[in-house]
């Protein structure tokens, strides 16, 4: 490439970076005065689009550049059919997780109740309402399949408010476990708990401290945090990571 055709290109791509930058500046600007309690996390070019993708509390939006139109949707890659919304969201998350994650020996354990299927030799720490209908799921479809696992499960009663009182109940009877299963499997709720001094309240201030924002929410012994339901080739795959660190 010729001296001059490649300062000629440099001077383009900054010029493209400087009006790229003040565009980015203009938006957050706007967004911040529009939106003064959201949380804008990032503001980018979108290449090839002539939009920019706003991840405004870890949700995707696109916008123009002057903020006079805000979009919410898919954007899809015709050649490929896939949605690259969806792919930057899964990103947005990873890099979320990984900036919120703590060392495994730091739950406070006091405050959970084991599971074991198998030997028990890997653990998984998972918080659940007792009234979450993924966590139902995930006890139906994948823990039965998961083999050598203890499970330490915090109740964490976010879903409904009916969910405190419940996890307490739980807590104060005489097999915890059982009546976890009872309940979330069965739908029969706690028979003749007495009060104790449940840890309900302590594993919400946790949780908010953690920003554990939903139930299920999984931690795996190498400090992988996963929220949602999984499948269970997903969680021995995850299982099997955290071994090898």
């Amino acid at each position: 490439m010729p001296i001059r055709f490649r300062a000629l290109v440099a001077c383009v791509l900054l010029f493209g970076a400087s009006v790229a930058g003040a565009d980015e500046a203009r938006i957050r600007a706007a967004v911040e005065a529009k939106f003064p309690n959201a949380k804008l996390q990032t503001v980018r070019l979108v290449p090839g689009l002539g939009l920019y993708e706003l991840v405004i509390d870890g949700e995707i939006f696109y916008s123009d550049a002057q903020f006079e139109f805000l979009i919410d949707g898919n954007v899809i890659d015709v050649k490929t059919m896939t949605s690259l919304t969806a792919n930057r969201k899964r990103e947005v998350e990873e890099e979320q997780m990984r900036k919120l994650a703590f060392p495994f020996k730091e739950l406070p354990f006091d405050y959970a109740f084991k599971k074991i299927n198998g030997n028990g030799a890997r653990k998984v720490a998972y918080f659940a309402d007792p009234n979450c209908g993924f966590c139902r799921k995930f006890e139906t479809e994948t823990l039965p399949k998961v083999k050598d696992v203890t499970v330490y499960v915090f109740m964490y009663p976010v879903i409904r408010a009916e969910s405190v009182p419940l996890s307490r109940s739980i807590w104060c009877s005489a097999d915890r476990s059982k009546a976890w299963d009872d309940y979330v499997l069965r739908g029969v709720s706690p028979k003749n708990a007495q009060a104790c001094n449940d840890p309900v309240d302590k594993l919400l201030e946790f949780g908010r401290q953690k920003q554990i924002r939903g139930t299920p929410t999984l931690f795996f012994a190498d400090g992988t945090r996963v929220p949602g339901a999984i499948r269970p080739e997903q969680m021995e795959e995850l299982l099997a990571r955290a071994e090898r660190k």
